[in-house]
């Protein structure tokens, strides 16, 4: 029987447990229970699954999403990899921006970008145009399975760069310097001593790229696309119905590719040893560039400058333009669509700064009671809220938003008769859920700083628990919590997979919903793409603030220590 003092926190995570289990847990595992089930008889059976593989559609759909995310994990890696090398490598001016680059297309979901892209880069496009006007000939950027990989590339492409930059920032010099001694250098140097070193960084960061490109829904909608698994569990619950046994198949096949991305990352680590002792230092050698090969540096800089603001541009452009087709550029300029969005649309922004609002909150909650309970407890199973939590990220939005359809549907809101499953609080729990991770992630390196000696003090001068978790622990993890608030704010501000499942109104919908209901017609792109200018400031804005607080946290760490050390030998 627990003690008095751990009643609390038994409490609590109990609360904990029960909240993933109804609103991550139980839905994941209707869908999986769903689609073993006959649809007639109710009885187990793999029908719906050898109907799944016997069926073309399905089949080219699948091998269809595993090559939009091998692709897209091979295009991003010729993209990241160079950048990560020259920025550890080399010593010149373009290594600050290729960094600085490496955040900017996190700033824009892809499915914002991609009828921006097909603008630019389709077979009418701008580039198209002038390529066959001066040189008699056009590429197929954005040709069908084409076009959705480009735009997830060059989405996505910094999750590489940024996991292998850090991984190659903390290889131990002194093998690098042994290697040369050995007679390595140049490209058999990286490929037999410094790429296989920093592998943990690139799997990382593949991982992710592959789990992002494989779930995405958005996109390849909006690029008309159809053949991929992600849009076909959305178009056969949304066109057929709730009771169609494939929409759960196909996204039992969605959670488990999720789910292999993750373990396959963590399959190529086990039993294998990649630290170092760091005797010379960490980091690679940094030499300075000869003058032909730092023009091929700033060459290499300018092509991924284009590419990376292809979609901030080209979306620039086409929420002023006037009419933009055939042409190079737009017609003509217009401030139309952003005054079409604020006197007609402007429920959209409302919306989301609401339920986003709400769903950070509910995520640093959960985040620091999830942290501190597995941290700063022994409760029994307390890891299992931790892993539990973190397994959101490998659930895709059309997953969770096909379970809770299937469980909450038949249910109503009280006093309204409204079906549940619309309600756009299920929605707010559901952009919670699927932001979770990273506001844990944030308050899990919050509390990790936080020395437990100063609890320890505190209780002994009296405190109670509670207290000392709100009076101590709570004001020095501040500036994780609200890192994690903003990074949660901003990314569910701009969730589709789970909104376009769950919307029951139009008066409830979020800016994501707005986007892609104005990019399904040529009139309303303008206005789509004022709304999709409009998530990018506030995604900008969340990105900036968000490490603004990082830093001030940073700074503030030690003062903050200082006081409560006071504070404690005051009391």
């Amino acid at each position: 029987m627990p003690s008095r003092v751990q009643w609390g926190p038994a409490s609590v995570g109990l609360t904990l447990a029960i909240f993933l289990a109804a609103f991550l847990v139980v839905p994941v595992l209707k869908v999986i229970f769903v689609a073993f089930q006959d649809p007639h008889t109710g009885s187990f059976t793999l029908v719906n699954f050898q109907d799944f593989f016997r069926t073309s559609l399905f089949r080219e759909s699948f091998w269809n999403s595993l090559y939009v995310a091998g692709m897209s994990v091979m295009l991003a890696s010729i993209i990241a990899v160079p950048l990560a090398y020259f920025t550890t490598r080399f010593n010149f001016g373009g290594s600050i921006l290729i960094q600085t680059l490496g955040v900017i297309p996190l700033i824009m979901p892809p499915f914002v970008g991609a009828v921006a892209m097909q603008l630019l880069f389709g077979s009418n496009g701008s580039v198209n145009l002038l390529l066959d006007e001066h040189f008699g000939f056009t590429v197929p950027f954005m040709d069908g399975l084409n076009g959705v990989i480009l735009v997830e590339s060059i989405h996505y492409f910094p999750f590489i760069l940024t996991n292998l930059a850090a991984s190659l920032a903390n290889i131990d010099r002194s093998l690098e310097e042994s290697a040369q001694n050995l007679g390595a250098s140049g490209l058999r140097l990286f490929r037999r001593v410094v790429f296989p070193l920093a592998m943990p960084g690139y799997i990382a960061g593949a991982s992710l790229v592959f789990l992002k490109v494989f779930d995405d829904l958005g996109t390849p909608l909006l690029l008309n696309v159809n053949k991929m698994l992600a849009p076909q569990a959305y178009l056969r619950i949304s066109s057929i119905g709730i009771t169609d046994p494939m929409g759960y198949v196909i996204a039992v096949m969605l959670v488990l590719f999720s789910m292999f991305s993750l373990w396959a990352s963590f399959l190529a680590f086990r039993g294998r040893d990649y630290s170092s002792v760091q005797k010379g230092g960490g980091g690679l050698l940094k030499r300075d560039l000869r003058p032909w090969e730092k023009t091929g540096a700033y060459l290499v800089i300018l092509l991924i400058l284009a590419f990376v603001l292809a979609p901030h541009i080209g979306l620039l452009l086409l929420s002023f333009g006037t009419v933009w087709s055939y042409a190079v550029l737009p017609d003509g300029f217009t401030l139309d669509h952003y005054l079409r969005v604020f006197e007609t649309s402007s429920q959209y922004v409302t919306n989301t700064l609401l339920y986003a609002g709400l769903a950070a909150t509910i995520d640093v909650i959960l985040g620091t009671a999830i942290a501190y309970i597995v941290w700063r407890t022994g409760l029994r199973g307390r890891t299992w809220l931790d892993y539990i939590a973190t397994a959101a990220l490998a659930v895709p939005g059309v997953v969770l938003g096909i379970g809770y359809l299937r469980i909450f549907l038949g249910w109503e809101v009280p006093f309204s008769g409204q079906p549940l499953a619309a309600w756009w609080v299920i929605l707010v729990i559901a952009l919670s859920v699927r932001r979770l991770p990273y506001a844990l992630r944030a308050c899990v390196a919050a509390l990790q700083q936080v020395s437990v000696t100063l609890e320890e003090a505190a209780e002994n001068l009296g405190a109670t628990k509670l207290r000392t978790v709100w009076r101590i622990v709570v004001p020095l993890m501040s500036g994780g919590i609200l890192a994690g608030f903003v990074t949660s704010f901003a990314t569910a501000s701009v969730e589709l997979s789970a909104t376009l499942m769950l919307v029951g109104q139009q008066s409830d919908a979020p800016l994501s919903y707005g986007i892609y209901v104005f990019m399904q017609s040529a009139a309303g792109r303008g206005p789509g793409a004022a709304l999709g200018i409009i998530a990018v400031v506030i995604e900008g804005l969340g990105t900036y603030l968000s490490h603004r607080v990082i830093e001030r946290g940073r700074r503030m760490r030690t003062a903050d220590r200082i006081v409560a050390e006071t504070v404690l030998g005051v009391e």
